[in-house]
């Protein structure tokens, strides 16, 4: 990450319009991270871990029908434009089919997966300039992730659209309210909100299974104290949460982005502790973890900078793991490989 990071409302245009569109290397992407393993290889986004991970045994995974189409359009276009038959089109046709299945497979990755559940692009009127710090990828749901989602979506779920300014104490019957940026599968996320039904965790991701999961985990564990919210939390900060209304934030495990070229694309930047501040009470606390050393260091760096922060550790370090913050069982597998994971915990001042 040799290039200097890109203020969440400047950078690059993405590549297309919709926030499931595939990007390449450098495309900008969209702006929430998740939690990850910390095993052989640095953390990473759960959109690239095993989207069964968590799922009640004996659920069998439900086919994406808009993906499936999206990449049979795909396949239709390539063979229209390469077989013999687009061969003998007119380049005018064949570029007149090739966009017009393109167009397809944009509508239908904008359609909601499940009709009444979390939608596919709920910020579409948002699409900015900017760098985002993880890339969608749909992938299967279980049928027990089906279930809780369209059966408890309605009343536990909501779409970050940037539309309106969400109500904490109606939302959560005027318990305190922690954010937490990514939450995986909801293991961990499922547990704390257990542990401490008295807090409430606003839970922010955009991998569906994982928003699946983590609602069907509450259900079961009577947990009542959880808010599952589907999309880009640049676009909640910003947009979406009143000043000083959260009690905390917690991002743990995030998308490390260990290549240099994607430096810029790691969540804890300078800009991004600019919009959290304002949102945070005084003396709410930002908790972040890690596996991935040199970026626990450019954690550690960016936030004791920040004016508006203060670390909490005696000797201006690292922290020790917090007895709330539940030891995943990637995490795990990661120490006894001999990972080190770092907390870092800083008090908004």
């Amino acid at each position: 990450m040799s290039e200097q990071p890109l203020n969440p409302t400047t950078a690059p245009a993405p590549v297309s319009g919709t926030a499931d569109e595939a990007t390449t290397a450098e495309a900008p992407v969209t702006g929430s991270v998740t939690e990850a393993h910390a095993g052989d290889t640095p953390a990473t986004d759960v959109h690239t871990a095993d989207p069964g991970a968590g799922a009640s045994a004996g659920d069998t995974p439900v086919t994406d029908t808009h993906a499936a189409d999206s990449r049979a359009d795909a396949t239709t276009v390539h063979a229209s434009a390469t077989g013999s038959t687009a061969a003998d089109l007119p380049a005018d046709e064949a570029a007149a089919l090739r966009a017009a299945s393109f167009e397809r497979a944009r509508r239908l990755r904008q359609e909601p997966r499940f009709p009444g559940g979390p939608a596919a692009d709920p910020a579409g009127s948002h699409h900015e300039r900017r760098i985002r710090s993880f890339q969608p990828r749909r992938s299967r749901v279980t049928t027990g992730q089906q279930e809780a989602l369209e059966r408890l979506w309605p009343t536990w779920g909501l779409d970050i659209d940037g539309k309106r300014v969400l109500d904490l104490d109606q939302l959560f019957g005027g318990l305190p309210v922690v954010l937490e940026i990514g939450f995986g599968m909801g293991e961990a996320t499922a547990q704390m909100a257990a542990d401490d039904p008295g807090t409430g965790i606003l839970a922010v991701d955009v991998h569906t299974p994982g928003q699946g999961n983590l609602l069907g985990l509450a259900d079961r564990a009577g947990s009542t104290n959880v808010r599952v919210a589907n999309g880009d939390a640049v676009i909640l900060l910003r947009e979406m949460l009143a000043p000083e209304s959260l009690d905390g934030l917690r991002v743990y495990f995030p998308d490390p982005w260990p290549k240099a070229r994607h430096h810029k694309r790691r969540l804890i930047q300078p800009e991004f502790l600019d919009l959290v501040a304002p949102v945070l009470k005084p003396g709410a606390i930002v908790h972040c973890a890690t596996d991935w050393e040199p970026y626990a260091e450019q954690m550690l760096e960016v936030l004791t900078a920040h004016p508006r922060f203060e670390n909490t550790a005696a000797d201006g370090g690292y922290a020790p793991r917090p007895a709330f913050r539940p030891l995943t069982r990637f995490e795990g597998q990661g120490l006894d490989k001999g990972h080190v994971v770092h907390d870092l915990l800083f008090a908004r001042v």
